[in-house]
C-alpha cells in the first residue's frame, strides 16, 4: 500500500475529494494531510477521514529537513499538492523524485508561474480572450508550474467569459480528473519499481 500525503493551503475541496476517492483503495492510502494555513479546511478533513494532520509552522517551512523527517516518520511514499501555494523545497524534491504531483487550473505552460493560482489564473484566462482552458497535472520540480506534464484536460469557454464561471468549470474538471490521475501515476510508478527489482 502506497502511503500518500496531501499538502493543502485552502478550503480543501480537492483534498476532501481525494480522501473520499482513496478511502477504500487497495492501492494507496491517504496517511497525512499537511497544511501551512490554520484557517484552511485541513483540520476538518483530517477529522472527517481520521487522518493525521501536520500543521506547518514557520520553522518547518524554512527548515525543510524538519518537514522531510516528519514525512519519513509517517513513512510517506508519495506527495499530492491540492491547492498548496508554497514552493516545494529542493530537499523534498530530491527526497521524493517524480513522486510529488500538482494540479494547475489552466493549460500549462500558459498562465503559470509565481502568483498564478486560483482566481488569479481564471482572471488572466478571462482577460486574455482565449476560447479554451483546462487543467494540467504535472510532476513538481524546483520552479512553479514547470515540472513534466502528466495529463491535461481541455474545456471550451467563451472569449472573455466571466472568471467565476471559468472557476466553476475548472473545479468540476479537477474533482473529476485529479484522483484518477493520482491513482494512475501511483500504479505506473509501482509497476515500474517492481520491474526494476
Amino acid at each position: 500500500m502506497v502511503k500518500v500525503a496531501i499538502f493543502a493551503s485552502g478550503k480543501g475541496s480537492n483534498a476532501n475529494n481525494i480522501c473520499e476517492f482513496f478511502k477504500n483503495s487497495q492501492v494507496a492510502s491517504i496517511d497525512l494531510i499537511v497544511s501551512d494555513n490554520p484557517k484552511a479546511g485541513a483540520q476538518s478533513i483530517a477529522d472527517k477521514f481520521n487522518i493525521a494532520l501536520l500543521e506547518l509552522d514557520p520553522k518547518m517551512t524554512s527548515n525543510s529537513t524538519v518537514l522531510l523527517n516528519n514525512l519519513r516518520e509517517h513513512k510517506i511514499d508519495f506527495i499530492v499538492l491540492a491547492g498548496y501555494l508554497k514552493l516545494i523545497p529542493k530537499l523534498l524534491i530530491e527526497g521524493f523524485p517524480r513522486r510529488i504531483i500538482n494540479i494547475h487550473p489552466a493549460l500549462l505552460p500558459s498562465f503559470g508561474g509565481k502568483g498564478m493560482y486560483g482566481m488569479n489564473v481564471h482572471n488572466a484566462v478571462s482577460i486574455s480572450g482565449v476560447n479554451e482552458t483546462g487543467i494540467t497535472i504535472h510532476f513538481v520540480d524546483e520552479n512553479y508550474d514547470e515540472g513534466a506534464i502528466i495529463f491535461q484536460s481541455k474545456i471550451e469557454i467563451k472569449p472573455h467569459e466571466d472568471s467565476s464561471i471559468i472557476a466553476q468549470k475548472i473545479n468540476q474538471q479537477e474533482l473529476e480528473c485529479y484522483p484518477k490521475i493520482i491513482l494512475n501515476t501511483i500504479e505506473r510508478q509501482t509497476s515500474k519499481n517492481h520491474n526494476n527489482d
